[in-house]
């Protein structure tokens, strides 16, 4: 933000407060493009981050006001279309996963193959969400420990994957969350909120909810996709184009 000041030559009030308007655009523009899905195979996983501070940094007596500390990306994803169906900002408990999964499941008009990791609010979750109407299954993956003095700076090595057939009858071949485990990758080498050992997080959870709502919308309609050669969104049948940053801008201008 401060880079984006200088560059433009305007107070750092500008830049956050112009950061509110288009979150709060891209949001609501999300909500009226991305439904009525027809969605065959979604992918869901979370992503961490923190807001002011690490959660063991904070005072006992100030934790668990939902302000500061830990706090958790849900996503979910069409693995067809690359489509980022939905999103929530909040803790990893089962309150925000049953808000994360009720978005989803408004969406969605057909039945879908679900695969999530082995987080424990999914297992009732996903199947009193979709109220049974679901193929849903669990992609749990173990890993093992690096001795090395590196070790805090690289992931650790996948040594297992286990997958369970939860509900209906997904397809055991295709159920994974590889997918949507890459685009942790994507978020946060686009948005810089995400980096990690830096100190470009976020002071301000109402900040960072508008931020990852701007990320969002960019990753759908906006940034074409490798493999794809469109963006998710015209992929996905929900625009014929490329949407450019002056069609970003006139969302709240």
């Amino acid at each position: 933000m401060r880079s984006t000041m200088r560059l433009v030559g305007v107070s750092k009030r500008t830049v956050t407060r112009t950061m509110i308007w288009a979150g709060e655009a891209c949001q609501k523009k999300h909500d009226e493009m991305v439904k009525s899905l027809t969605c065959n195979k979604i992918q869901a996983d979370e992503i961490w981050c923190f807001v002011g501070c690490r959660e063991d940094r904070i005072p006992k007596e100030e934790r668990g006001n939902g302000e500061r500390g830990d706090t958790w990306l849900w996503t979910a994803m069409d693995s067809d279309t690359k489509l980022m169906i939905s999103y929530h900002v909040g803790l990893r408990d089962y309150s925000a996963c049953d808000v994360f999964l009720d978005d989803l499941r408004s969406r969605v008009v057909n039945r879908p193959q679900v695969t999530t990791d082995g987080h424990g609010p999914y297992y009732e979750g996903v199947r009193k969400a979709f109220q049974g109407d679901v193929d849903f299954a669990m992609c749990s993956k173990t890993y093992g420990r690096d001795a090395s003095h590196e070790a805090r700076y690289r992931p650790p090595r996948c040594t297992g994957v286990k997958k369970r057939v939860i509900c209906g009858s997904p397809d055991y071949t295709t159920a994974s969350t590889s997918h949507v485990e890459r685009s942790n990758l994507s978020i946060r080498m686009g948005c810089r909120r995400y980096t990690r050992l830096t100190n470009a997080f976020s002071k301000k959870m109402e900040n960072h909810e508008h931020a990852v709502a701007l990320q969002m919308f960019w990753y759908n309609f906006g940034r074409i996709h490798q493999t794809l050669r469109v963006t998710p969104a015209m992929e996905a049948k929900l625009t014929d184009h490329v949407w450019s940053l002056e069609d970003m801008a006139s969302l709240f201008s």
